[in-house]
């Protein structure tokens, strides 16, 4: 179901992300189908950090003190809970999000220079290159600078205080905004 949500829901935040940039919501060379792809594959270790960290997060603090962390993930909201969810958005998103961020600008890149094809996806990646292409500065500045901090963290935080049934969704959901995110950093940056 992560695959499905994502690719769907992430998909879309990308078709807004490009309606803001160029007016449309699709366009040639874009790849809607293989955002689609990729971002169903983003979504399964989206789901897969979830549960590392979901889990590894409150055990941290119980380590580090906490008592009751465990319990208080379980139950209603409550200081305890709001701490351990704010704990798990603020290490998913330092550790793991950086990286899927920069997979998913790498993905990107490769997806509209291979002409937006399903065929040009699984075509070999030129790692690299694209690195060495990609705009650092915007990355860095805003996308890990100033959206983790600032959108990520606080979002995330709201996604764990809710029941673990609904959290992939909500995160699903929030890659519609995502898409909005990039396509102002890529308006920004030029580059991008």
């Amino acid at each position: 179901m992560s695959f499905i949500k994502f690719a769907i829901l992430a998909t879309m935040g990308e078709s807004i992300g490009l309606r803001i940039k160029a007016g449309v919501y699709n366009q040639s060379g874009f790849g809607l189908i293989p955002r689609a792809i990729v971002w169903g594959f983003l979504g399964l270790t989206i789901k897969l950090a979830f549960v590392i960290f979901g889990k590894g997060a409150p055990m941290f603090l119980e380590y580090m003190g906490v008592s009751g962390i465990g319990e208080a993930m379980k139950g209603d909201f409550s200081a305890t809970k709001l701490l351990g969810a704010f704990t798990i958005s603020a290490t998913i998103n330092l550790i793991y999000a950086p990286v899927m961020m920069t997979l998913h600008k790498i993905t990107d890149t490769h997806i509209i220079s291979n002409g937006g094809t399903i065929s040009g996806l699984f075509k070999p990646i030129k790692f690299g290159q694209i690195m060495v292409n990609m705009n650092w500065d915007v990355q860095w500045n805003f996308v890990f600078k100033k959206t983790i901090p600032f959108f990520w963290i606080p979002a995330h935080t709201i996604t764990f205080l809710l029941p673990a049934e609904f959290q992939v969704l909500f995160a699903a959901v929030l890659g519609i905004a995502l898409g909005v995110l990039l396509a102002i950093a890529s308006l920004k940056g030029g580059k991008y």
